[in-house]
């Protein structure tokens, strides 16, 4: 299927400020970018770079005033995803250099913290994808999700004891489950078609039978029409923008993910 994706943010900015910005989207094996725009008012000198996740990071200095970015990008993606019961787990021993951080606790995937609860939640589930999708079949049954939750930034822990959470901390704690199980889990930001409200949305994959699969407790069963702009170890890799002085929080916001009739000219 054929996305048409994008955001607009304004910031009102008091004085020369740093940012990083993550808002590119990357052609892969799951999705190819057809069509983008970006767009920065003012115009300013911004230098992408790419991080250690292979995201693609602008950064930039906003002067004072009222500062927007505009992204618009045109996608072609799944519109569903691969879901694969039995997939085997793969010893460590066995996994990708690439793959081997996704293993270990990060700020706010406490996996060390999670072995027992996980090992409970697993318990006569196959090794490998049966257990993720045990995982999140316990988050939905057990943690509340709350697309207007207050909390900020909540660890897989603190997500555990609140017991609710945005898409991003459900992910957070699935993460840590499935790292206390050894099996490879990061974070994903991108789009979603159809997602209410429409935001940016966070959700997880996990490494099982040799490659990465989708896992997203937030909705009741598996679906696609995503786009992916971030890959990181938890949020703190794929916040979509990053900047430095006093704290500035967006004026506005808009987010738009619309599925289009036909390939783009």
């Amino acid at each position: 299927m054929w996305l048409r994706t994008g955001c607009n943010i304004t910031f009102d900015v008091s004085i020369d400020t740093p940012f990083i910005l993550m808002l590119r989207p990357r052609s892969g094996l799951n999705q190819w970018v057809a069509r983008e725009s970006y767009t920065i008012k003012p115009s300013v000198l911004a230098v992408e770079y790419t991080d250690n996740y292979g995201n693609l990071c602008q950064r930039l200095v906003a002067p004072p005033g009222e500062f927007s970015i505009r992204t618009s990008a045109d996608i072609l993606t799944a519109d569903s995803i691969n879901v694969s019961p039995g997939a085997p787990f793969e010893d460590v021993q066995n996994l990708p250099d690439e793959v081997l951080t996704y293993l270990l606790p990060s700020r706010y995937c406490e996996s060390e913290r999670f072995i027992d609860l996980g090992q409970e939640i697993v318990a006569g589930a196959l090794p490998g994808y049966d257990q993720v999708a045990a995982i999140v079949a316990w988050i939905r049954t057990n943690i509340r999700f709350n697309s207007e939750s207050t909390h900020f930034q909540l660890s897989a822990v603190e997500v555990n004891q609140q017991r609710e959470g945005v898409c991003r901390d459900l992910a957070h704690l699935g993460i840590a489950l499935c790292r206390g199980m050894c099996i490879p889990a990061r974070m994903v930001v991108g789009y979603l078609h159809k997602l209410v409200p429409m935001d940016f949305h966070a959700w997880f994959e996990a490494y099982v039978g040799g490659r990465w699969y989708v896992f997203d407790a937030t909705q009741p069963y598996p679906i696609g029409g995503r786009v992916t702009v971030a890959y990181g170890r938890d949020a703190a890799d794929v916040a979509i923008f990053n900047q430095f002085g006093p704290a500035l929080f967006p004026r506005e916001m808009s987010v738009h993910a619309e599925m289009l009739d036909s390939a783009p000219d």
